[in-house]
């Protein structure tokens, strides 16, 4: 991959300080101008996150938004989705997605912008943060659809903005493709989105490509018995110790019937069963988070812990079989390897090739799997998150930083807002250049 900045003309290479000497950036035009607009922007939306499926403020700033930049917006796609448009002649059509939802966390990064907000819980108000950074994510839609609206001359085709609800409860990409994403509006040639990331430090992305992201599934299995008196445990069918050995057992299914180059994972997260130390239960509830690459070694895992469940309780002769309900389910993200190739080498130009780094897949889910497994090559990269020397110093000692989803997660904000919208825009001149090489209907192949 080259280094140099042949990649558009007037897009002149700078060094900035990320932290690292050799650290360099585009130099985007308008970013400096339009940087403390941004900054605000990601100030109120840190401030005010919402739920997923309850984005309702956060759809409006961002439609808003978008209008006033002159895209063809509309809202209510999937719930509280945003889709905004820009036509700019014949070319192709390039989606970026933005999720929007935060979590139910309570913030403790002391920063005077953090969250004091809360949402109706079912046991009363909750705590919401936007620990998972999907703030990052908004504003940098915002940036590089700010900066594009004014480069029209760069770039031809249909540039596809989507502000996503719900991805934290991995329903949000699902629901905006049922609502007619692609159908309604036109299907694109490339979706690609962003995530920061709390274990890269900003100025630095991560790539990978073919599998990046796992399947998940969430398993509830109720395990029943025959409640009665603890001091008679032969007149019972205890609950409790039939899940006992049932969570064991399920230990078998990676460490004896899974193939050890497959990655899986099976994790009993909670147990819950009784109410007294003399009481056995009639029943007991088991949550189980199941995790993997492959979808043939997600079945084989589901049906494992089904089969071993109903084995265990008809042992113990359970007076009925256990019951499998299957939540939050999301399917493996798998990056198109000729997409994440031509993307890194685009980041790679741009940024320098110390700071392109290929990394491992994680364990975690997105939903937006949905959109490279509806036909459309896909890539989701990181964007490093930690403040430089902040991230040196953990390094160096052995430290853990906060992760996402912690109650102390804190992005360095500039360094990462000004990566973000760099990176998105620099990706989106070359999907939408107007060479020949990059017209309607051509997969990438990986090169400039």
């Amino acid at each position: 991959m080259r280094t140099s900045s042949g990649l558009f003309p007037g897009l002149i290479l700078v060094a900035v300080a990320m932290g690292r000497a050799d650290a360099k950036s585009p130099n985007i035009p308008g970013l400096d101008s339009l940087y403390p607009e941004l900054d605000a922007f990601y100030i109120d939306l840190h401030q005010n996150p919402e739920l997923s499926g309850h984005e309702e403020k956060t759809s409006a700033k961002l439609a808003d938004r978008l209008k006033k930049l002159g895209y063809e917006v509309t809202t209510g796609v999937g719930g509280y989705g945003v889709v905004a448009l820009m036509r700019n002649g014949d070319g192709p059509t390039l989606m970026l997605r933005a999720d929007m939802d935060a979590l139910p966390v309570q913030e403790k990064t002391g920063l005077p912008y953090a969250s004091k907000a809360s949402a109706p819980g079912q046991s009363g108000p909750v705590p919401v943060m936007h620990a998972c950074g999907h703030d990052v994510h908004m504003t940098s839609l915002i940036g590089v659809a700010s900066v594009l609206s004014k480069m029209k001359d760069r770039w031809k085709g249909t540039l596809f903005l989507v502000g996503q609800p719900a991805e934290e409860t991995v329903a949000g990409a699902e629901a905006m493709m049922k609502a007619g994403l692609w159908t309604k509006f036109p299907k694109p040639n490339f979706a690609v989105a962003l995530h920061d990331a709390s274990d890269l430090p900003a100025g630095k992305f991560g790539y990978t490509p073919g599998p990046a992201l796992a399947n998940v599934d969430t398993v509830t299995l109720t395990i029943f018995g025959r409640g009665g008196h603890g001091a008679y445990p032969h007149k019972t069918v205890d609950p409790i110790v039939i899940a006992s050995r049932t969570v064991l057992s399920l230990q078998t299914i990676v460490a004896r019937e899974n193939n050890p180059l497959d990655p899986a994972v099976i994790t009993v997260g909670s147990m819950h069963g009784g109410s007294k130390a003399n009481i056995i239960p009639d029943e007991v509830t088991l949550q189980i988070t199941v995790r993997s690459y492959k979808d043939d070694v997600r079945k084989h895992l589901l049906s494992a812990i089904e089969r071993i469940a109903k084995a265990e309780a008809a042992a113990a002769g359970a007076p009925k079989e256990p019951t499998m309900a299957l939540s939050d389910q999301a399917l493996a993200t798998v990056n198109d390897p000729a997409l994440t190739k031509r993307v890194a080498g685009i980041l790679s130009r741009e940024f320098g090739e110390s700071n392109v780094i290929e990394i491992p897949p994680k364990m975690v889910a997105e939903d937006f799997s949905v959109y490279g497994r509806a036909g459309v090559p896909a890539v989701i990269f990181w964007l490093g998150a930690v403040e430089p020397q902040k991230y040196e110093k953990a390094t160096a000692s052995g430290a853990s930083l906060p992760s996402l989803h912690s109650s102390e997660f804190a992005p360095d904000r500039e360094r990462t807002l000004r990566a973000g919208v760099s990176a998105l825009t620099v990706i989106a001149l070359d999907l939408l250049g107007k060479s020949s090489a990059r017209s309607q209907g051509r997969r990438p192949t990986g090169s400039p």
